[in-house]
């Protein structure tokens, strides 16, 4: 069936030129489009046309999309998180969802890892110092312009411990850090690499306290004024799961005032960030841009997982249906 038209609405962030859609191409009748409004439903509604097979990343699938686009089969994300699909509406209309699962548990457990070093050593910071000049001139034989934090024998408590929390527990059990998990699905890996508590106690523990957990109802906010207030004083909170995760201007605050020491955040509520985000004025708080999953190995993971969803889809056996 390489007739079926596959309509890719916004392949760039994940294949800027460095990859290839060859596996796509052999399958079907592949259109790409770099970037789609995220806003305009109408151009969506006109890219996707009479298309059996959408792709997305971040492009909105929403039910006035599904209704006008009356061919659609199949809708393929390129990542795992699908929030961007309105897909209880796809399912009453007898469309599969798919997603990719499990691309990225090992480079997004190791970002994790790197805000949280960023945040201990400032290693960018220091070396830009060192180009401008000022090591040839300083006075000492060193100099560091924040705190360096030793993280052994530290605690770090992981809110989410599926396959990406466990990955990074591991590594920060390697440093030598207590490891403290808060998960409902508690199981033998997660034994194996650290102990698991309810919240209160982690918050409360926590040198460190890195979220790994999905967005829902229940996890909306979750790190507020009231949650902050049961952490130790000068915690360093990471996130590079979900921004909304954080309520935002009660982070900024904690930073403010000194109750959170630091922040390494590789998400934010809104993406783009927005010019407003408090976050963006407090001290002590590193954001980089939702940066977490790209490295080439885990977007040439992600094109070779949405290939195998739409081959499976079309032999008749879908794969990684989410609705």
């Amino acid at each position: 069936m390489k007739d079926t038209k596959i309509v890719i609405l916004d392949g760039y962030t994940v294949n800027p030129g460095d990859l290839s859609w060859d596996a796509l191409e052999k399958i079907g009748l592949v259109e790409v489009y770099e970037r789609t409004s995220l806003n305009d439903e109408e151009e969506i509604i006109t890219r996707i046309g009479n298309a059996e097979i959408v792709v997305t990343n971040k492009t909105p699938i929403t039910r006035k999309v599904i209704d006008a686009c009356q061919n659609i089969k199949l809708i393929s994300v390129l990542a795992t998180g699908y929030n961007v699909i309105d897909s209880e509406y796809a399912r009453e209309k007898n469309i599969l969802v798919a997603n990719v699962p499990t691309y990225g548990t090992k480079i997004v457990a190791q970002f994790a890892i790197a805000l949280l070093l960023e945040v201990c050593h400032h290693v960018g910071h220091h070396s830009q110092t060192v180009f401008g000049g000022r090591w040839e001139t300083n006075d000492d034989w060193c100099y560091w312009d924040y705190p360096l934090i030793e993280l052994s024998e530290k605690t770090v408590g992981i809110i989410g411990f599926g396959r990406i929390g466990q990955q990074t527990g591991a590594i920060a059990k390697a440093m030598g850090m207590n490891v403290l998990a808060y998960d409902a699905n508690i199981n033998d890996s997660g034994k194996e690499i650290g102990t698991y508590v309810e919240l209160n106690q982690l918050l409360s523990e926590a040198d460190v306290i890195m979220l790994h957990c999905p967005l829902t109802t229940e996890t909306n906010g979750l790190i507020n004024k009231n949650t902050i207030n049961q952490m130790k004083d000068g915690v360093i909170i990471i996130n590079n799961s979900r921004g909304a995760l954080i309520v935002e201007t009660d982070l900024a605050f904690a930073l403010e005032t000194g109750k959170v020491k630091a922040a390494g955040l590789d998400v934010v509520s809104i993406e783009p960030i927005q010019s407003d985000n408090p976050l963006l004025k407090a001290p002590n708080c590193l954001i980089t841009p939702h940066i977490s999953w790209a490295a080439i190995e885990s977007r040439k993971r992600i094109l070779e997982s949405t290939a195998m969803n739409i081959k499976a889809y079309m032999d008749g056996g879908a794969i990684n249906i989410v609705n």
